[in-house]
Formats: C-alpha cells, sequence, structure tokens
C-alpha cells in the first residue's frame, strides 16, 4: 500500500469485517447474559451467583478459544482458524457475555447495603475462579487436542 509523504493510513481501513462480528457476536453474549440474569436473579444483598457463574464460565470458554482458535498445525492438527473466529466468539460473544462491570457494581452495592462480607466473598472468589477456569480450560483442552490429534502421516 503506498502513501504520500507524510500521510499516514487510515487505521480502520479494511477493518470493517472484524467491527461487523464483534459487534454481532457481542450483541448474542449480551443477550445470553440477559437472558441469564432474567432466568436467575439474584435477591438484593444476596450473592450474585448468576453474574459468578456467567463469568466463571465465559472464563473457562475463553480458555477452550484460545487453544483451539489460536492453535497452530502442531497443537490442533490442522491450519489456523478463520481469522473472523477470534474477534467474533472472543472479542465479541464472550467479551459481551462475560460482565466484570456488573460484577464491580455488584460488590459495590453489596458493601454500600451493608453486606461487606458477601462483597469481599464475592470479590476474591469471583476473581480466583475466573482465573482458575481459564486455566484449567486450557490444560484440560490441550491435553484432548493432543489425544484426539491424528498421528503424523494420518488423513483426514
Amino acid at each position: 500500500m503506498s502513501t504520500q509523504p507524510g500521510r499516514r493510513p487510515a487505521p480502520l481501513r479494511g477493518q470493517g469485517r472484524v467491527v461487523a462480528v464483534v459487534a454481532v457476536g457481542g450483541a448474542l453474549g449480551a443477550a445470553a447474559r440477559y437472558g441469564a440474569a432474567l432466568l436467575w436473579p439474584t435477591a438484593a444483598g444476596r450473592f450474585p451467583w448468576t453474574t459468578f457463574a456467567v463469568n466463571v464460565t465465559g472464563c473457562a470458554a475463553i480458555g477452550v478459544l484460545m487453544v483451539l482458535a489460536t492453535g497452530t498445525t502442531e497443537v490442533t492438527g490442522r491450519g489456523p482458524a478463520h481469522p473472523l473466529l477470534r474477534p467474533f466468539l472472543g472479542t465479541g460473544v464472550l467479551g459481551g457475555f462475560t460482565t466484570f462491570s456488573t460484577y464491580t457494581v455488584d460488590v459495590e452495592r453489596l458493601a454500600d447495603a451493608g453486606h461487606v462480607r458477601i462483597g469481599l466473598a464475592y470479590l476474591a472468589l469471583t476473581l480466583l475462579a475466573a482465573l482458575a477456569a481459564v486455566w484449567s480450560a486450557t490444560a484440560v483442552t490441550r491435553r484432548a487436542v493432543a489425544r484426539w490429534r491424528p498421528c503424523p502421516g494420518e488423513g483426514r
């Protein structure tokens, strides 16, 4: 791509497809999160189990995605994933599904309502469970992929 001297290329040029798949994925993820909150509402002053479950589940899915979508031929036995898969699923669907902004608001509301212990437990447990979910899902997925990957020389 040639540019005139002193002119920089437009930073978003050619990114329309990526922006579109992130937007669609984000809408799907946010709708799923909202649906979970409607199905399993949390009473005021109680541990926000729905938000906790959504965030931990989303983090586990991110761990699986990291292995499958970013895996090279050595990891997955196949070539790289479609270039729009990670933006759609990772940034879009899972970014819209997980809700760490609601997590922080929940902690603040619990503390403001005098439920400091519940708020602190939620604060710590969510962070630990989310990190454990990413780590364990990544490890399990790597092992599963290694087990199911065809041996060298086998065709698919």
